[in-house]
């Protein structure tokens, strides 16, 4: 059975610009070719299972010659696969997205083509720079700045300047001297507004202005290095008045992100939008305990209890999924009251129609254990290393409760020597923290010899935090122990 070919166009780096059909064809593919420019956060989207091909190119580097590219393609689906092909930008937008169609076309491969947004207009965007405005110019030109080795540029300099339209120029920063030389000479203003943006829509975003006569000069005094567009025109004069992009809050600053991997999309797309680089390091993982046979006893005799004690979204869904596994739904918990240790935990009990009768005002383990109106027995499904507060403070006040370990926590992240150095480089600002158990996975990951000193904890609770200082992690703590409480946090830093 022949397979089919996705182009997918992955945009200019800031995952957030990935389209919703783009990230479809990721999600559901094969097989994923793809390049260099394509972010971390896109390349994460592809499935566990899916073949991940890197074809990635630098300037004049081009370890899988794009005839080996084509040849990938057309076998992969030869060979019944659904492969997505994941192109940076544009993938029509000189991105040889046409020369790679010809050969699926020859063969009578199936494809189709997911545009992508592309770097010339959204690049300028992030640095300021509307690329038409009717009192600067009535034309917007996209030239390739791509000069083949040996070769000169190919580029009708003339042209160009007689159009008195905006320039943007891709891939064009070991040649931009020869750029803008040649628009000096085909009669260009010197003193014409010119900018060039580095690693544009990224964290890492630069963007240094100047005129066409200095443009070059400065982009070598700043080191400026490939990615990068350069902006040509009288646009280029709004850019400080109209630098949203660099204004964000957390601009410059870098966050690693420990929650499990089901659930750090929340909090590293709230960093990501305050403008921060975010390392997405989900140091833990949880597995359910199954069989578990206490919790199918306790399932059976449901009415032998007062309450029921969630302190986590995993034991709410693993407890339910007991549940139905018995042939029985929320029904089943008519006689019983519901508590959740904090918002995200109500949340995951709304997801079945339940309404949590209790949430502590301080969302931790101990105020659950002290403040839940219990008389008769509590059914705890929790991790099977829970907090020690929460039995301790039911003990107190005499409460019986029934403690049932429904899921384990794992610590692991395939990428710990590599956070390591990042630590100890002092590249690392903030590490945000969720739980105790993150805390513990991530000082598991680095070594708890890593100098944890270099970073700060961004703690969602003083529990947390009280982990983190027992390993020497400098704290700032939330005001609110909930996802948003810990992004109004980072936005105070």
């Amino acid at each position: 059975m022949m397979g089919h070919v996705t182009l997918v166009g992955a945009g200019p780096g800031d995952p957030g610009l990935l389209t919703l059909k783009g990230k479809k064809a990721i999600e559901h593919a094969d097989v994923v070719v793809f390049d260099r420019l394509v972010s971390p956060e896109i390349l994460a989207l592809i499935p566990p299972t899916a073949k991940a091909i890197d074809v990635g190119k630098r300037v004049n580097v081009h370890p899988v010659p794009q005839e080996e590219i084509n040849q990938i393609l057309l076998r992969e689906a030869l060979g019944g696969a659904n492969v997505v092909r994941l192109k940076g930008g544009d993938p029509f937008l000189f991105g040889r997205g046409g020369e790679e169609l010809e050969l699926l076309a020859q063969h009578q491969v199936p494809f189709q083509v997911v545009p992508g947004v592309t770097s010339a207009l959204a690049v300028p965007a992030y640095g300021g720079i509307p690329v038409t405005h009717r009192d600067c110019c009535s034309s917007l030109h996209i030239v390739t700045g791509h000069q083949r080795a040996g070769k000169a540029l190919d580029i009708d300099f003339d042209a160009l300047v007689a159009t008195k339209g905006t320039l943007v120029f891709l891939m064009g920063v070991s040649a931009l001297p020869q750029i803008c030389e040649g628009l000096l000479n085909a009669g260009m203003d010197p003193d014409t507004p010119a900018a060039i943006v580095e690693r544009g829509t990224t964290p890492a975003q630069r963007r240094i202005s100047a005129t066409l006569a200095t443009l070059a000069q400065a982009a070598q005094e700043h080191q400026v290095t490939s990615p990068a567009i350069s902006v040509v025109g009288g646009v280029c004069a709004l850019a400080d008045s109209f630098d949203w992009f660099d204004a964000l809050p957390l601009k410059g600053r870098t966050f690693v992100v420990t929650r499990p991997a089901a659930r750090k999309g929340t909090l590293a797309q709230g960093l990501r939008e305050l403008g921060a680089k975010v390392w997405e390091y989900p140091c833990i993982h949880t597995t359910p305990i199954t069989p578990c046979p206490p919790l199918t006893a306790a399932l059976e005799r449901l009415e032998a209890y007062q309450w029921i004690a969630f302190t986590s979204p995993v034991g709410v869904q693993v407890f339910f999924d007991a549940l139905n596994a018995q042939g029985k739904d929320s029904r089943a918990l008519a006689s019983v009251k519901l508590a959740a240790i904090g918002p995200g935990t109500a949340a995951a009990l709304k997801k079945y129609g339940l309404t949590a009768d209790y949430v502590p005002a301080v969302y931790s383990a101990q105020d659950l254990g002290q403040g839940i109106p219990a008389t008769g027995r509590v059914l705890l499904p929790r991790a099977e290393e829970g907090s020690p507060l929460l039995t301790q403070a039911l003990t107190q006040r005499g409460i019986p409760y029934e403690e049932i370990a429904v899921y384990t926590t794992h610590y692991d992240n395939p990428r710990s020597p590599e956070l390591r150095e990042a630590l100890e480089a002092g590249e690392l600002s903030y590490v945000t923290f969720t739980s105790a158990s993150t805390v513990k996975g991530f000082v598991a990951s680095v070594g708890e010899d890593a100098p944890l000193g270099n970073i700060t904890g961004l703690c969602i609770g003083a529990q947390t935090a009280q982990e983190a200082q027992r390993h020497g992690i400098p704290v700032l703590i939330a005001e609110e122990a909930t996802i948003p409480g810990l992004l109004r946090l980072a936005q105070t830093l």
